[in-house]
């Protein structure tokens, strides 16, 4: 019954989390501010839009056809077709329940190439460490890049004296798990453990296989066409447009982390973007505006095409 009640809580908190956060951002504004917002809707050049969509289109294929390189290490093989329907379900599953995506592209070789479960979401498991790596690496560089605004946000927001207090905190805790995860023995860190051990394996088994360097200019494809996504879409609004790259990146990583831990981000995505892009200027109402428009034309987008693959996978694979 706990496990039951925790798996609906798992699928309905994004959600009311979701529904919440667009509720209050609306009532928060004025009806003035409302209009405002309207205009910028009215006004945008969705030229913009539907290039950023082509980049992200040119992503999401891109994912597909280097799925083939994980799978083929594996001695397996899986036409891109199939692939490719595979993602965009993937996608469309995320908007409902949370991390869902993964375990559905397994399901889909599973039915239609005979691969098993097992193989086919360790592949993508192997595919999301090497991910989460560059994300990483983006939010670095989004650190090194923005460090003085980013210190000067905190610095106003917080007294020096909290900071450190926090800082001090923060190390102590981290300390803490560190040790606590070294010398434990308890059967939930045991687990960790053991999933550490397995992402460990999946980015070794990237390093291994022999075509890794096409793996890898497949995945600066991928990650190249996220940002050129972000970056297009700013030119959307006169009042985002002038922004430099070091705040796109910001941006950008604030957005993924949005998507990444939400249903697509719903609801989140467009408050933490207008919440960074308000950091360097640009009014609460043109941000929020441009958050909903690049939310919005990826999740539809997600919708069709998601939705299409749904249709097309078992019609293209009839004798299968």
């Amino acid at each position: 019954m706990k496990k039951k009640i925790s798996k609906i809580l798992s699928i309905l908190l994004p959600i009311l989390l979701g529904v919440f956060l667009t509720i209050y951002t609306y009532n928060s504004f004025t009806p003035e501010q409302l209009e405002e917002m309207k205009s910028y809707f009215r006004n945008a050049d969705y030229t913009y839009i539907f290039i950023a969509l082509i980049f992200g289109f040119i992503s999401h294929a891109a994912r597909a056809y280097r799925w083939r390189f994980m799978l083929e290490h594996m001695g397996y093989h899986s036409p891109f077709k199939n692939n490719f329907m595979a993602v965009w379900i993937a996608y469309f599953m995320n908007m409902t329940i949370p991390r869902s995506g993964e375990v559905s592209r397994a399901l889909v070789l599973k039915k239609y190439e005979d691969i098993p479960f097992d193989k086919a979401f360790g592949s993508i498991i192997a595919e999301r460490v090497v991910d989460f790596i560059i994300l990483l690496l983006f939010i670095a560089t989004a650190v090194l890049l923005q460090f003085e605004v980013l210190k000067t946000f905190l610095l106003n927001t917080i007294p020096v004296e909290k900071l450190l207090i926090y800082g001090i905190v923060a190390f102590v805790i981290f300390l803490s798990a560190i040790l606590l995860f070294v010398y434990s023995k308890s059967k939930w860190i045991l687990m960790i453990k053991g999933k550490i051990s397995g992402l460990t394996e999946g980015l070794l088994s990237v390093w291994r296989m022999e075509k890794k360097w096409s793996f890898l200019f497949y995945t600066a494809i991928i990650w190249i066409g996220y940002v050129l996504t972000f970056y297009t879409a700013i030119f959307a609004l006169q009042e985002t447009s002038g922004i430099s790259f070091g705040v796109v990146v910001t941006a950008f990583v604030i957005g993924s982390l949005a998507i990444s831990f939400s249903n697509g981000g719903f609801g989140v995505f467009p408050v933490l973007i207008a919440g960074i892009l308000a950091l360097y200027g640009i009014p609460k109402e043109a941000g929020t505006a441009f958050g909903w428009i690049i939310w919005t034309s990826q999740t539809v987008q997600i919708i069709i095409l998601g939705g299409l693959s749904f249709l097309l996978l078992p019609i293209l694979n009839r004798k299968k």
